[in-house]
């Protein structure tokens, strides 16, 4: 366990020196202690370190931020912006107009690509709510979850049923799932509870894939037609973003993500230039708009296009 270094009005500064930093219980706990009491949490890590996809995720929100020692100097893990001590948080040194050094030097493992897929749900007040992330992470790594949990490492062996009490017992709750299988695989999952007992599911699976290993993007339709043939999809988001297969994130630029879907639910027509395919069951259809090949970052445009298209109702 880590206690809180610094604590001034404006931040609460933790530091850690270790090769991975995980979303342990305390550091959860940190961030939430933090949050309410209108404070950044500000990891201070050295350049050697990597963060948990977990805590990247965090440190991509606005409540915490990755703080890169770098020998006399700082900069933000994620965006390369130089930093300093201010006397109350580090903030951007107003000078800067490049990237810090470390943040451009050449990462320490080979590059590959993290398949993510984000998809959203409505539960009604019955049933299980393990099943959606399940199933997909069934589809992806061909194995059921090993584990699950709000923290890491994870403390619950997979256990759909228990899974679904734990959510169903809050107001919302916000858990790890850990995938099984040669590639690295997880998941995070947010839940809010709706009306008449119903719960709203935003989840987001990542499976790591090494250089020599491609994500199988052919497949991308009947995977996405498994996922909706349990429970109706309202719709699923597929990206793709340079990084290590291992899942963990080092304080380099490593390349930007690109789209590669979007899947709606029901029957829908896309604008000129983003045709879309009808995937899964009758009782419960999506419609895939293929968007790019999550490389290039011309799949952005279409993906706004066809935004302001469903936005706008003009399908039909």
């Amino acid at each position: 366990m880590s206690t809180v270094d610094a604590l001034t009005d404006q931040a609460m500064v933790v530091l850690q020196d270790r090769p991975v930093v995980a979303l342990h219980p305390w550091l959860a706990e940190a961030i939430d202690a933090s949050a309410d009491s209108g404070r950044i949490l500000q990891l201070v890590t050295p350049l050697d370190s990597r963060l948990s996809l977990p805590l990247r995720t965090a440190a991509a929100g606005t409540g915490v931020q990755w703080v890169v020692r770098d020998g006399n100097g700082y900069y933000e893990g994620l965006t390369g912006r130089p930093l300093h001590w201010g006397g109350g948080a580090f903030t951007p040194v107003p000078e800067a107009r490049d990237y810090a050094p470390g943040f451009t030097s050449r990462p320490s493992a080979p590059i590959g690509a993290q398949l993510t897929l984000v998809y959203r749900m409505r539960h009604g007040g019955e049933g299980d709510l393990g099943g959606p992330v399940e199933r997909l992470l069934q589809l992806l790594t061909g194995k059921t979850p090993a584990g699950w949990g709000p923290a890491e490492p994870l403390e619950h062996r997979w256990q759909n049923d228990r899974f679904t009490e734990y959510v169903r017992g809050r107001s919302s709750a916000r858990l790890i799932v850990g995938g099984d299988g040669p590639r690295a695989a997880q998941a995070i999952c947010e839940y809010s509870a709706s009306g008449a007992g119903g719960v709203a599911e935003v989840s987001t699976v990542t499976v790591g894939y090494a250089p020599e290993d491609p994500p199988p993007l052919q497949h991308l339709p009947s995977l996405v037609g498994g996922m909706a043939a349990d429970q109706p999809v309202s719709s699923l988001f597929v990206q793709l973003t340079p990084g290590r297969a291992d899942l963990t994130t080092e304080p380099r630029w490593t390349g930007a993500p690109a789209p590669v879907a979007l899947a709606v639910s029901g029957h829908v027509t896309g604008p000129t230039g983003v045709p879309g395919q009808q995937v899964g069951p009758p009782r419960t259809p999506l419609t895939l708009f293929p968007l790019g090949d999550g490389r290039s970052p011309d799949g952005w445009q279409r993906h706004r296009h066809l935004m302001q298209h469903l936005q706008s109702g003009s399908q039909a």
